[in-house]
C-alpha cells in the first residue's frame, strides 16, 4: 500500500509572508502554493515586445502597464497570481493593507507555454473573468505565429478572434491602441522552440 501524503493548505497571509522571503515567484490557489517556472527566451522576448508596444501606445494616457513581477489578487476565487502583461486604469486599486498587489486590471496578456496553455485558456481565464474591471485578454503562442484575442462585449459575453498572420494589425479595444502582430514576434526564432 502506498502512503498518501497530505497537501499542506496555506492561508493567504501565510502565502504572502512566504512570498516576501522567497527568491522565486509562486501562485496562491485557494490554499495551495504553486511555484512559477521561468520562461524561455521566446517567451521573454514576446512579453517584452508587448510591454514596450503598450508602454509606447499608452504614454500620457490614464493607464499603468506592468510586466511579469506585479502580483494580482482575485478575491472571488482566492487567487494570487503573476501574469505576463497587465494594464490597469488609474487610480490603481491595491488590495487592502498591501502596496504590492493590484486588483483592477482591464487588460491581461499571457504568453503561452506547453505547461501553462491549458490553465491560461481555462481555469485562469475563468478567474480573470470574475474581475469587474477586466475587459480584454490576449493569448500569444510562443511556438508559432498565433494570437487569441478575447474582448468583453457585454455581461457574460466575450468575442473571440484568432490571428495567424504577422501582417495583421490587432486593435485593442479597452486601451484603444493597435499592435502589429509582426511587432509582437520581432526577433523570435521559432527553431529555438
Amino acid at each position: 500500500m502506498i502512503a498518501q501524503t497530505e497537501k499542506k493548505s496555506y492561508t493567504a497571509k501565510e502565502y504572502l509572508e512566504l512570498e516576501l522571503a522567497s527568491e522565486v515567484r509562486s501562485e496562491y490557489r485557494d490554499g495551495e502554493i504553486a511555484l512559477m517556472t521561468g520562461g524561455t527566451p521566446n517567451h521573454n522576448d514576446i512579453a517584452g515586445n508587448l510591454y514596450v508596444l503598450l508602454k509606447t501606445a499608452l504614454k500620457g494616457k490614464n493607464y499603468r502597464t506592468f510586466y511579469t513581477d506585479q502580483r494580482l489578487w482575485i478575491p472571488v476565487v482566492s487567487l494570487y497570481t503573476y501574469l505576463d502583461i497587465m494594464v490597469v486604469p488609474k487610480p490603481i486599486e491595491l488590495q487592502t493593507g498591501r502596496t504590492d498587489t493590484v486588483m483592477n486590471p482591464c487588460f491581461i496578456a499571457e504568453v503561452l507555454s506547453k505547461s501553462t496553455q491549458n490553465y491560461d485558456r481555462g481555469e485562469k481565464f475563468l478567474a480573470y473573468r470574475s474581475i469587474p474591471s477586466f475587459q480584454e485578454y490576449l493569448l500569444i503562442d510562443q511556438y508559432r505565429i498565433h494570437v487569441e484575442h478575447h474582448v468583453k462585449t457585454a455581461a457574460n459575453q466575450w468575442l473571440f478572434s484568432e490571428y495567424n498572420d504577422s501582417a495583421i494589425t490587432l486593435t485593442l479595444k479597452t486601451v484603444e491602441s493597435q499592435i502589429q502582430i509582426a511587432e509582437l514576434y520581432e526577433n523570435i526564432d521559432f527553431s529555438e522552440s
